[in-house]
């Protein structure tokens, strides 16, 4: 059972965790706490190299890893200054192994859940279509939650692609927020997006389900424990009413 729930801020995103514990706080039966960047809290000597060791040098290519002493130290920046970071798709479960040795012993039991809020994009191999996919978290001990997974990794309406890529070609570079939100008919999240704290508490309730009960994400569309493959479900299920499924309501509606 979960007794302790620790949630770990994302200094260089717009995501509010203070308030995001505070949504939890009031729908789960354990002590929710706030701490600093987790990889700040947790640092070992070894994480730039674990993180080197994670990069995803290919979508399509299942080894993971670039070691070089070049790659290192572009980890040891990005540990020291985050804002700086981007770019690099990391295998999560590597990611969540090297934070798992580096917290503490007494801190690694399952009654302690970490929520680490990252400010990486992370994903998982598929095995059934051969290439990596992005994700906004990574349910376990402890569990990743991706603030650029949640702009990236859920598949946006096929004109916003559209949109970009001849706006690119146009101009040279990417389309600002408001040409994107005037030119493409749906809904979706962009880097920054104002709803970025609400939407990814959904993901941090998802960690506590599934370490509480086994039971990794739910079926039903537009209940916040749902695994959204597209925004528009993203959207439905963390942002609409109502918040759960009517079974899922039993246990963490207010």
């Amino acid at each position: 059972m979960v007794e302790r729930v620790i949630c770990y801020r994302g200094p260089s995103t717009v995501a509010d965790v203070d308030e995001l514990a505070d949504w939890l706080r009031a729908r789960v039966d354990a002590d929710v706490r706030v701490r600093d960047r987790f990889l700040e809290a947790h640092r070992t000597d070894d994480l730039p190299e674990k993180f080197a060791e994670a990069r995803v040098p290919s979508p399509y290519e299942r080894e993971t890893g670039n070691t070089m002493l070049g790659t290192i130290r572009y980890e040891e920046r990005a540990l020291e200054h985050p804002e700086r970071e981007g770019g690099v798709l990391y295998d999560g479960a590597a990611v969540q192994r090297a934070l798992n040795a580096a917290l503490p012993a007494e801190e690694r039991g399952l009654e302690t859940l970490h929520v680490a809020i990252l400010d990486r994009a992370i994903g998982t191999w598929g095995d059934h279509d051969g290439r990596w996919h992005k994700r906004v978290n990574v349910l376990g001990q402890p569990a990743l939650v991706s603030v650029p997974g949640l702009y990236e990794a859920p598949a946006k309406p096929e004109a916003y692609y559209k949109e970009k890529q001849r706006h690119a070609l146009l101009s040279g570079d990417a389309p600002p927020r408001e040409v994107l939100e005037n030119q493409v008919d749906g809904e979706f999240l962009i880097e920054d997006d104002p709803r970025t704290t609400d939407a990814l508490k959904g993901y941090a309730l998802q960690a506590f389900h599934y370490l509480e009960t086994g039971e990794p994400f739910c079926d039903r569309e537009g209940c916040r424990l749902f695994n959204a493959h597209y925004h528009e479900d993203l959207i439905d299920a963390q942002l609409r009413e109502p918040a759960f499924c009517s079974e899922h309501a039993q246990s963490y509606e207010m």
